[in-house]
């Protein structure tokens, strides 16, 4: 399947806006978050699993399976990437430079938006 960056952000602003220090969040397979629904259940299975195969989320204890996913919190560097990316404008901004170079893999998506940032505060410097 063909990553779709706009889901991976999509993801992690939900986990933010939903998880607590008291709760975890179990995502089923057929049971995609109301705000998720514009992505169908393959697309949002599988960019959950690259989520944790990226280290931006923490996974319980419990063993995930293709069907059950359950997500202690963001990791610091879903955090880290998050608060890079969370800006509208720094995030069209990385996904407008990804497109110029031809890539939208998460590693290169990350060294951009933290590019972006830095960017703008050297700017603030000035």
């Amino acid at each position: 399947m063909k990553l779709n960056p706009d889901c991976i952000r999509d993801i992690l602003l939900w986990v933010e806006d939903v998880i607590t220090p008291r709760n975890s969040i179990v995502v089923y397979k057929n049971s995609i978050p109301e705000r998720l629904n514009k992505y169908s259940e393959d697309e949002f299975i599988y960019h959950i699993r690259q989520c944790f195969y990226h280290k931006f989320l923490v996974p319980t204890q419990m063993k995930l399976t293709s069907s059950l996913f359950q997500i202690k919190d963001l990791s610091p560097e879903g955090h880290k990437f998050l608060a890079n990316i969370r800006e509208n404008t720094n995030w069209n901004k990385t996904k407008k430079i990804a497109n110029t170079i031809g890539t939208n893999s998460l590693d290169a998506l990350k060294d951009i938006a933290s590019n972006v940032i830095s960017e703008l505060i050297i700017k603030n410097f000035k």
